[in-house]
């Protein structure tokens, strides 16, 4: 209701406003943070948060000091905590996670959405102060061949974490919900990652990383063992186009796969390393790129091939159960190096094909993936944990 005399304040407006709702107080802890410079976790929590924002709540996104700016205190309407952590491979995520945890308790948010399965054994800290808490429980990380036995083993008890302690398991693919239904008995919220459908050439956006529109495929991800780099350097080699293979990534604890990488392209010319590249650099190549090529082979959803099929590419993708759930029959599907390298060449000769693909791709994501939609369903899914506060 209005308090005192004339204009009613903010939040009694949000508060009342059958437009937007419930007016909630969300922290989402776990990433990297805003802007995205890193990740699927980071673009998400960017696309989420401020979506959020613009429907009138309130939303504070926790960040590492080493990728976001201590001075940056707000990011299109969202609130930013900066703070500082150990930059190592095994304690990064979780000694982040521990300070914002301790941070958010004092803040005492409406709900916390915390990312990684392996944030989970902080969670009682927050639950046991009344505040809700949602867990995006990611893929079976544990599987992932950069983790040694131990790292295998706390993902394991992550898993575990998630369960006991968490208010919400969110999974993000049907094969992620299936598993923890099966492994744990947990009929976790299913909401998957989101894009935008939009396709633009652009040679001058593109020309600094020596590329030109419609003239490379491309591959986006980390540049670790199990998405597979390697296979589609292979593969692309073996072929005979013209056109180039632009690669898009890195790993910062990865040093001797990626020189494997780099030996493996190195009389090449055709083959390109980009680095990191976020923003409208990554945006531009998603959408001026001939093909795009996934191969990664442990997680759920991963965000590069959800928008890379709105940014309107023709896919090729690596035949996992996950990846088949998100692309449907708006792509095609390979299992080994010989197989990838003989559509690139049939597809390199073929671009009627090549954009009958493109066509599906962008309309099973208006369908499945608008970030909007994936919107609504974490907006609904604070309000239930809000009224269970």
């Amino acid at each position: 209701m209005p308090s005192g005399f004339g204009f009613p304040n903010f939040r009694d407006t949000i508060l009342f406003s059958p437009s937007l709702g419930h007016f909630m107080r969300i922290a989402i802890l776990g990433t990297r943070g805003i802007p995205a410079n890193y990740g699927g976790f980071e673009t998400f929590a960017e696309q989420l948060a401020t979506r959020l924002v613009s429907r009138g709540h309130e939303v504070t996104v926790y960040c590492r000091s080493h990728h976001v700016p201590k001075e940056l205190k707000e990011y299109r309407g969202v609130r930013l905590v900066v703070l500082p952590t150990l930059k190592h491979k095994y304690l990064d995520t979780v000694v982040h996670t521990y300070l914002s945890v301790m941070h958010a308790i004092f803040q005492r948010f409406d709900a916390v959405l915390i990312c990684n399965a392996a944030n989970a054994i902080f969670i009682p800290k927050l639950t046991w102060t009344g505040t809700p808490v949602a867990i995006n429980v990611d893929g079976l990380e544990r599987k992932r061949k950069k983790w040694n036995k131990l790292g295998q083993l706390y993902y394991a008890l992550g898993e575990r974490a998630s369960v006991w302690f968490a208010t919400e398991v969110v999974t993000d693919a049907k094969a992620i919900y299936d598993y923890y239904l099966a492994e744990y008995g947990v009929d976790s919220t299913m909401i998957a990652y989101g894009a935008d459908v939009e396709r633009k050439l652009d040679a001058e956006a593109i020309s600094e990383f020596g590329a030109q529109p419609e003239d490379y495929f491309l591959y986006v991800s980390r540049l670790e063992p199990e998405n597979n780099a390697a296979m589609v350097i292979e593969a692309f080699r073996r072929t005979e186009t013209q056109r180039k293979l632009v690669i898009v990534g890195d790993a910062p604890y990865a040093e001797d796969y990626k020189e494997h990488l780099r030996e493996l392209a190195a009389d090449d010319p055709r083959i390109i390393f980009t680095g990191f590249v976020f923003g409208s650099g990554y945006k531009s190549l998603q959408q001026n790129a001939y093909v795009y090529i996934h191969a990664t082979e442990v997680g759920g959803t991963h965000p590069a091939l959800i928008e890379a099929m709105g940014y309107g590419n023709c896919v090729l993708a690596y035949s996992t159960v996950e990846n088949i759930e998100v692309v449907g029959d708006a792509a095609l599907p390979y299992e080994t190096a010989e197989e990838l390298s003989r559509v690139i060449g049939e597809l390199d000769a073929d671009s009627a094909r090549v954009a009958e693909y493109r066509a599906k791709a962008q309309q099973r994501v208006e369908a499945e993936y608008s970030w909007d939609s994936i919107t609504d369903r974490y907006e609904a899914l604070f309000e239930k944990l809000t009224a269970r506060k």
